[in-house]
C-alpha cells in the first residue's frame, strides 16, 4: 500500500496544482541569511569539520542572519558538547534537489576534509512530484558520490518534515504532500543504511507558530536552532 498511496495522489494532481499556485501567489519570496557561509567556532584543537548541504533550509532561507541557521547553531552546539573548536560550511541552494546537488554542487565542493556532513534534501524532490525510482537514483547516486569523496566523514541525512504542519500550507496539498513525503522518506532511509550514511528521525514540528519563518514554509531562528538540537546526538553518536 506504501507504493500505491504515492501513485494514487496523481489523481489529485490538478488540485495539487491549482493549490500550490495560490500559494505560491501568497507566500512570501524569500533569499538566503546574509552572513558568512564559512566560519568556526573556537574551542579545543584538533578541530571538528562539518559541512551542511542540501536546498534553501541549508542556505538559511527565513531568517535575516547565517549564525541564527542550521550549520551554525549545529556547529556551536556541536563545540559547547565536545569542548571542540569547529569549522563550518553551509552550502545551500534554492530549490535544489538531490539531482542538482549531485550533477552540479558536489562536483564543484572542494575537498577539504570534514568529518561531519549533514544533508537537508528531499522537500524540493516532494514538492517536484519526483518518482520514487528517480529519487532513488539521484539520492542514491548522492550518497555514493558523498562516499567516494568524504569516506571518513560521518554523514547524516535529514527526512523530509511532516507536511502536514507546515503553516503555509492548505490541509488537501499538505496531505498530498505528506503522502509522497512518507514514501520517499522510508526510501532515502533505506538507501542511508545501504550506502553508508546514517538517516536522523522526521524533525519533530511542536510549535509551528514559533518554528517557521514569516513565509510559513521555512524554519524562524529559533526552528533552525530546535532543528540543530535534534540533530546534534546523532551527528556526534560516532564520537
Amino acid at each position: 500500500m506504501s507504493r500505491l498511496l504515492p501513485l494514487l495522489t496523481w489523481l489529485a494532481f490538478p488540485a495539487y496544482v491549482w493549490q500550490g499556485l495560490g500559494v505560491r501567489r501568497r507566500t512570501e519570496r524569500m533569499v538566503p541569511a546574509r552572513g558568512p557561509v564559512l566560519h568556526a567556532v573556537d574551542g579545543e584543537e584538533p578541530p571538528l569539520s562539518l559541512l551542511v548541504l542540501g536546498d534553501s533550509s541549508a542556505a538559511s532561507v527565513g531568517i535575516a542572519h547565517s549564525q541564527e541557521g542550521l550549520a551554525a547553531q549545529l556547529a556551536l552546539i556541536i563545540s559547547e558538547r565536545t569542548g571542540r573548536a569547529v569549522h563550518w560550511r553551509a552550502a545551500g541552494f534554492n530549490s535544489a534537489t538531490a539531482g542538482e546537488l549531485r550533477d552540479h554542487v558536489l562536483p564543484n565542493l572542494s575537498a577539504d576534509r570534514w568529518t561531519h556532513i549533514v544533508l537537508s534534501i528531499g522537500s524540493n524532490d516532494t514538492k517536484n512530484f519526483h518518482t520514487l525510482r528517480r529519487f532513488k537514483k539521484e539520492f542514491g547516486g548522492l550518497l555514493y558520490a558523498l562516499r567516494a569523496k568524504w569516506p571518513e566523514a560521518r554523514v547524516v541525512w535529514s527526512p523530509v518534515v511532516e507536511f502536514t504542519r507546515v503553516p503555509a500550507l492548505p490541509p488537501l496539498l499538505g496531505k498530498i504532500l505528506e503522502i509522497r513525503a512518507s514514501a520517499l522518506n522510508a526510501l532515502g532511509t533505506r538507501l542511508c543504511h545501504e550506502r553508508g550514511a546514517v538517516p536522523a528521525t522526521r524533525l519533530p514540528i511542536v510549535d509551528p507558530e514559533a518554528g517557521f519563518s514569516t513565509d510559513g514554509f521555512h524554519a524562524s531562528a529559533a526552528g533552525y536552532r530546535a532543528w540543530a538540537e535534534h540533530l546534534t546526538d546523532l551527528v556526534l553518536a560516532a564520537d
